[in-house]
């Protein structure tokens, strides 16, 4: 059974999703919880329903346009997710001319190879954030303690290990997002705000970064569903 929480809460969720869509560009106001507070604890099945529900259940393409901004910093490119599922993923992303081409192969929360380290620890620091950009929530560790609720549209959930949380707020409805903010001893590395389609396919994420400050947006630009994917793209580029 879905937990609930009372209306103000839920009003503030929504509150604070409005500051995020209208933000100035110091960043500030996004870096806030977007969590209510005082959820109750929940279970851990009501948990792992909220998360299925982004679960990824069948090989799927995502080509997307990229900035990444900050005070003294502004750059651009394209690039590709594409994910098995559960949880395998290929990224890839280029610059101009496909300078700084920077590949992954991510499995869960670690990744088993990556082209170059330095830029993907730059603009994605968090694998639960790098998942959030792709609509796609983490399980909670098994020594989470879980705290959440449902509210008509809306479902929040935290995972709270010591002073590391991740906090997720999922909203259904005409305009569908999946918001994350993730604290590791408890400062603030990251939140993302990715935006859905009615059919689930991926808009548009952005994540916000308190190091800067600065930003890193995506855009897609499809949304494609192989039968497959080569075995090779799996494999370590050759240097």
């Amino acid at each position: 059974k879905l937990q609930r929480f009372p209306l103000d809460r839920l009003l503030r969720v929504a509150y604070l999703a409005g500051i995020a869509g209208g933000c100035a560009p110091s960043y500030g106001p996004t870096l806030r919880t977007v969590m209510p507070s005082g959820l109750p604890p929940v279970e851990r099945d009501s948990v792992l329903a909220w998360v299925g529900r982004t679960t990824p259940t069948s090989y799927r393409g995502h080509p997307f346009k990229w900035s990444f901004k900050s005070s003294d910093e502004g750059v651009g490119g394209k690039g590709n997710a594409r994910i098995a599922p559960p949880d395998s993923l290929r990224l890839d992303m280029a610059g101009p001319l496909g300078s700084k081409r920077t590949a992954g192969m991510v499995l869960g929360d670690s990744a088993v190879w990556v082209t170059r380290q330095d830029v993907l620890d730059k603009i994605i620091p968090s694998y639960p954030l790098l998942w959030a950009m792709l609509g796609v929530a983490r399980q909670p560790p098994a020594d989470a303690v879980l705290s959440g609720g449902a509210a008509g549209d809306l479902t929040a959930w935290e995972y709270a290990v010591g002073a590391d949380t991740v906090e997720y707020v999922h909203t259904a409805g005409r305009s569908p997002t999946l918001q994350a903010l993730v604290r590791q001893e408890g400062r603030v590395v990251g939140r993302v705000e990715t935006h859905l389609g009615l059919d689930g396919s991926l808009v548009s994420s952005r994540l916000y970064l308190p190091e800067g400050p600065s930003r890193l947006e995506l855009t897609f630009t499809g949304d494609t569903t192989p039968a497959s994917f080569k075995p090779e793209i799996w494999n370590q580029p050759e240097r």
